[in-house]
């Protein structure tokens, strides 16, 4: 059954992309994320005519699922997980499925934010017994739903940029956790000047879910190498490996070619 708070008020008209996407809005205001297929028994169509109203809507995406709000700066620049969330999803899928296969059972993982980890979040192997520490939407939504699976949502100020939460607390509570893996995404990956990303809330929680673990993994598609964005987090040695997609080019491989991080290619 839906959940009472997600129950549409029959009377308002439903009719119309336009008239859909303001009820999503406001039951996603009053309630938070929403189930996909909660949303359309909602509004009385198929779960197909939700991700097409989403997907051509501002301020709403379809991540793991759920309809969930999302925003950005207002001059349009900057890292805005709605626009990016559909860029080059194939290598985004294979890095982050790729990388996920070296996780064992009875793992702690951290799990950073953007548009490549759900596809991590995902390819987490099924059944196995995990600990997840995430503090972004899009992947609590996934882990939440996994059997067997303990997930540490780190809280704070939510920030629509990446739709994940960030605080001096949350930064406190990831630094008395223990981590085998961290999982790491980033919009820049460059020989010399390092890896970065756009938003800088989330360079302290990179950095300590890096110190913490006994391995740090970064997952990117072939697009981010050669690349600087703002906000710089880490040198490429303080990584163990780079997993990416197949279309990276032959030069760049070679680039990156090094024993620290190594560069793995997905299949």
């Amino acid at each position: 059954m839906m959940p009472a708070q997600h129950r549409l008020d029959r009377s308002a008209p439903t009719t119309g992309a336009a008239a859909r996407l303001s009820r999503l809005a406001a039951m996603i205001a009053a309630s938070g994320p929403l189930r996909l297929r909660d949303a359309a028994a909602a509004l009385a169509v198929s779960e197909m005519t939700i991700r097409r109203d989403v997907a051509g809507a501002d301020g709403l995406a379809c991540l793991g699922g759920y309809v969930t709000a999302t925003g950005g700066r207002p001059d349009g620049t900057g890292y805005v997980l709605h626009q990016e969330e559909r860029a080059h999803m194939a290598g985004k899928r294979a890095a982050a499925e790729a990388a996920a296969a070296s996780i064992r059972p009875g793992e702690t993982i951290f799990i950073d934010c953007g548009t490549t980890m759900p596809f991590l979040a995902a390819a987490l192997p099924v059944g196995a017994k995990l600990t997840v520490v995430c503090y972004a939407l899009n992947i609590a939504a996934i882990v939440c739903r996994r059997a067997e699976t303990r997930v540490i949502l780190l809280g704070g100020l939510y920030h629509d940029s990446s739709a994940s939460f960030w605080s001096r607390e949350s930064e406190a509570m990831l630094g008395r956790i223990g981590l085998d893996r961290a999982f790491l995404s980033a919009g820049g990956i460059h020989r010399e000047r390092g890896v970065s990303c756009s938003n800088f809330h989330e360079v302290p929680l990179k950095q300590i879910a890096m110190a913490n673990a006994q391995e740090s993994c970064l997952v990117a598609d072939a697009t981010k190498f050669e690349r600087v964005m703002p906000a710089h987090f880490a040198d490429l040695s303080a990584f163990h490996r780079i997993v990416t997609d197949a279309t990276l080019a032959a030069s760049v491989r070679q680039r990156f070619a090094a024993p620290r991080p190594r560069l793995e290619i997905a299949a």
